[in-house]
């Protein structure tokens, strides 16, 4: 494949992920953290207007991130009115994350997804994606921060960190942040996920959900 090739398909997967449009449809968000990304998500959705919030349901499903495809679509087949299928999870210590991620687009379902973890998202709000060897440096950098920001310890099962990081933070700037690094990696990578660290498509689910 010539580069010019590689180069068109990036510019194709980008705009696959960049261009989602105003829709009526009802959500589903399936992830496999009980408290992290389920807190997160049930923040964001608590700040969108009730006619929204009432179209979003956000499931914890207990199984392996290689189990989370099936399990979406076995949640989804069970009410249509789960058009816009979503699943959250992180690269951390993923083998196979590149494969579950064109897995789930190849059925449909679109990927919030973060290499590392989440709080490589998190840390977006307070102006910055650093490069981290990992989840653990991730979120130790997130507590760090975090605590200047706010004065208060990172707690992972913090049922506010939605609005914290709104709070003390800046949604906007985050969604800028993400999307320029993602953009980046693209374009050295091509649609690569575990090679794009660090980075994460939340602000794709996010951008999407706030415009409504």
């Amino acid at each position: 494949m010539t580069a010019n090739q590689r180069t068109g398909k990036r510019k194709k997967r980008y705009q696959k992920l960049g261009s989602l449009q105003y829709r009526q449809n009802y959500y589903l968000i399936v992830t496999d953290t009980e408290k992290t990304e389920k807190n997160y998500i049930e923040g964001l959705k608590s700040s969108l207007p009730l006619e929204v919030r009432d179209k979003i349901v956000v499931r914890y499903v207990n199984e392996k991130t290689n189990n989370m495809v099936d399990k979406c679509l076995e949640v989804q087949r069970m009410d249509a009115q789960y058009r816009d299928a979503w699943i959250i999870f992180d690269k951390d210590e993923v083998d196979n994350f590149d494969q579950i991620i064109t897995s789930a687009e190849r059925k449909g379902i679109s990927v919030a997804w973060s290499n590392p973890c989440i709080e490589i998202w998190f840390l977006a709000y307070f102006g910055r994606m650093p490069i981290t060897t990992g989840s653990v440096q991730c979120c130790n950098k997130l507590e760090d921060l975090y605590m200047k920001k706010t004065g208060r310890a990172y707690n992972k099962s913090d049922p506010n960190i939605y609005h914290m990081l709104n709070q003390y933070g800046d949604e906007t700037k985050a969604i800028q942040i993400a999307e320029s690094k993602y953009k980046e990696f693209v374009k050295e990578f091509g649609s690569i996920p575990s090679r794009m660290n660090p980075s994460s498509t939340l602000f794709i689910l996010v951008r999407e959900l706030k415009k409504k």
